[in-house]
């Protein structure tokens, strides 16, 4: 099975179904606002990144000086009590025993911060089915494309042989900066639409991700 194909999963919204609290945490900023509450599909037919102009659209005005950083700091405090109610995607384990047992390398990359990620990755017992986990370990979080790279490289494998699956266009942009293809899950942030426009495989199940694997 050596000609089996690696995959580098995608984590928020991916592999961990936490579009609750992504939501959930949106709309308690915004509460004080007097905007919302969001239901998941008007999130998603708002959502963009980065991040601030989604608030802007909230909003309908440009954001004053800090008011990001204030707004940014109460999201990650409303989203990591929320995030705990939050389990794995449904047929993510099956997925990754599934590959693992066809002989398929996994790894997981993702942009959240590499020290709240390995141990919430250790929680749901999942770390054993992944030769490498990165998250971000800088506040600077950039787009996918470079931590993509330096994922690669760390692997040392061919990007050709890789499969990038996830949840956002950031994800099939990394994956085409770096010669990879990709697969796009709905059950993220990004609505089907948004998903659709980047040209690669659209599915509604991680499932149906690795049938197309």
């Amino acid at each position: 099975m050596g000609d089996m194909r690696h995959i580098i999963w995608d984590w928020n919204g991916t592999l961990f179904h936490d579009i609750d609290a992504v939501v959930g945490a949106t709309n308690e900023l915004f509460r004080s606002y007097e905007i919302g509450p969001l239901t998941h599909d008007g999130f998603r037919a708002c959502y963009t990144r980065p991040i601030w102009v989604l608030y802007e659209r909230l909003l309908r005005r440009s954001l004053d000086e800090g008011e990001f950083d204030r707004l940014d700091r109460e999201f990650h405090e409303h989203y990591h009590r929320l995030m705990l109610a939050c389990d794995l995607s449904e047929g993510a384990r099956t997925a990754l025993q599934g590959w693992q047992e066809a002989g398929g390398g996994q790894s997981l990359l993702s942009m959240w911060e590499h020290g709240r990620l390995v141990p919430k990755v250790e929680e749901f017992g999942i770390h054993r089915h992944f030769s490498r986990v990165d998250g971000l370990r800088s506040e600077a979080g950039g787009h996918k494309a470079e931590h993509m790279v330096a994922h690669i490289e760390a692997l040392g494998l061919d990007a050709k042989r890789i499969l990038v699956i996830g949840d956002s266009v950031d994800d099939a942009t990394a994956a085409a900066h770096v010669g990879a293809e990709a697969i796009l899950f709905t059950g993220g942030m990004t609505s089907r639409a948004d998903l659709e426009r980047t040209g690669v495989p659209v599915v509604d199940s991680l499932a149906e991700a690795l049938a197309r694997a």
